[in-house]
């Protein structure tokens, strides 16, 4: 059971890790594109969306799952339909906390969309990444077995 634990928290601290890097190039050009390059918002966003979904891609096969070793176009794809609904999680929550519930301050829309949403978006990720992604042989996604 201890080398387990072992093998799981350098699994958590790679995703991370690899996370912080992926939403680090996701700002960063995001930034860039709205500012310096005039890009519109959505258009900036998506391009920036994209960037960061293929860092962390990058970051997980080369990483934190280098040990699966995906081959192919369908483990990106997968990989970017799950990070699609990570983002959906989060415009869910905040649109239940500012139409639904009627929190429609910034720290609210803050609250609900990068703490709440981001939080939720980052379970289901860590799991459909893991599960969908990068499976291990013999290894079904839980953590409980």
């Amino acid at each position: 059971m201890p080398a387990r634990w072992g093998v799981r928290r350098r699994e958590l601290l790679g995703f991370a890790t690899v996370g912080l890097l992926a939403y680090t190039v996701d700002l960063a050009l995001f930034t860039c594109l709205r500012g310096p390059a005039g890009l519109d918002p959505l258009t900036a966003k998506a391009l920036s969306f994209v960037a960061g979904c293929t860092v962390a891609y990058g970051g997980n096969a080369l990483g934190t799952y280098r040990h699966t070793r995906p081959r192919g176009l369908r483990p990106y794809a997968v990989f970017f339909a799950v990070n699609v609904a990570g983002a959906v999680v989060q415009l869910l929550c905040l649109t239940v906390s500012h139409y639904g519930l009627g929190l429609t301050s910034q720290r609210a829309d803050t609250v609900s969309g990068a703490g709440i949403g981001m939080a939720l978006a980052t379970v289901l990720r860590f799991w459909g990444i893991r599960t969908l992604v990068f499976r291990a042989e013999g290894r079904v996604g839980s953590w409980t077995g």
